[in-house]
């Protein structure tokens, strides 16, 4: 069995539930496979590659268990001519991203950012950082995924209204929670604060735009802990001069590399392909007394981590038993 592209917060469980297996950092490529010739049970993240020449290379392999929800790393077609099997982690982070949204609303709304600086240099003058509340506000969720439904939830503890945007509207939830299915346009004319849940897609690119960025309420919030691409940060820059956008809260920005998930951020080669001091000290938005910009961290808690690393376990010992679990054909 052989782990590879292992980082530190997954090396002491992995190596508690299966001692005999090899802990690599390194990714699994065609110039270093010969290597590993003889494993049977292989886990990866997505900069290893499983393609057919991979798996050719590699002729006792049994199963593939990606530490990652996306597979496109994996030739899955050919793995199941070879009658390999693989498994991934089909979630990990929704609640997590969700919490983090709030957070960064409640920053926005309740001026947290600006009053901790403004203490640490003793100034106490309150109205400067008088914030408002969120109880009877409307929460504009553009994309209602697991992430975003899971925003609603949050929001319904908070005593606000909900106006969803989606492609798929589930009916059953008007009965739960206080909330109405509309177009993008009148979300974004009625909404205090607007949220984005949705994948980078073509039909996505700059769903926020400075055609539509102007409908939006004036002094309203924007927050986007999803794909940097759903923003044209010109737009974002148009909303603040002419007053419309009170706050905006960027987890993710147009500049990013993107990437199939979150927990790839924290590997060495995202981070070789990433100069992040000169992406945050160019952008144009981050000195803006209305904005906080936080370094794609919304995924980026240690349960998040905890329950990668505890599924893929759980699934390479179903394995074992001859059971399957979170197979992806």
């Amino acid at each position: 069995m052989a782990f590879f592209e292992v980082q530190g917060w997954e090396k002491e469980m992995l190596a508690k539930a299966f001692p005999d297996a090899l802990l690599i950092e390194e990714k699994l490529t065609e110039e270093n496979a010969d290597t590993y010739a003889d494993v049977e049970i292989i886990s990866c993240f997505i900069y290893s590659s499983c393609s057919k020449i991979i798996l050719d290379k590699l002729p006792k392999l049994t199963y593939v268990a990606t530490r990652s929800t996306g597979y496109d790393h994996i030739d899955v077609a050919y793995a199941a001519t070879k009658r390999i099997t693989v498994s991934n982690v089909p979630e990990y982070g929704s609640r997590t991203v969700a919490e983090f949204t709030f957070a960064l609303i409640l920053n926005l709304t309740r001026k947290i950012y600006q009053a901790v600086n403004q203490a640490k240099q003793f100034n106490f003058d309150h109205p400067l950082i008088r914030g408002v509340d969120l109880y009877g506000k409307t929460l504009g969720i553009v994309g209602l995924g697991k992430i975003g439904g899971e925003v609603l939830k949050i929001a319904q503890g908070f005593g606000m209204k909900a106006l969803v945007s989606t492609r798929s509207e589930k009916k059953e939830l008007l009965a739960i929670y206080d909330m109405e299915f509309v177009e993008l346009d009148e979300l974004l004319t009625r909404s205090d604060i607007v949220t984005l849940h949705l994948p980078s897609m073509k039909d996505t690119y700059h769903i926020i735009n400075k055609e539509n960025i102007m409908k939006m309420k004036k002094k309203s919030y924007l927050v986007n802990t999803a794909r940097g691409g759903l923003i044209d940060i010109e737009a974002v820059i148009l909303g603040l001069e002419n007053g419309i956008l009170e706050g905006v809260a960027l987890d993710v920005l147009e500049e990013e590399n993107e990437m199939g998930e979150e927990v790839n951020i924290l590997s060495k080669d995202y981070k070789e392909k990433m100069d992040f001091k000169t992406l945050f000290l160019n952008h144009v938005l981050m000195n803006n007394p209305k904005v906080i910009i936080t370094p794609h961290n919304a995924f980026n808690s240690e349960e998040a981590l905890l329950r990668i690393t505890e599924t893929t376990i759980f699934n390479i010992q179903e394995f074992s038993q001859g059971r399957m679990a979170n197979l992806v054909f």
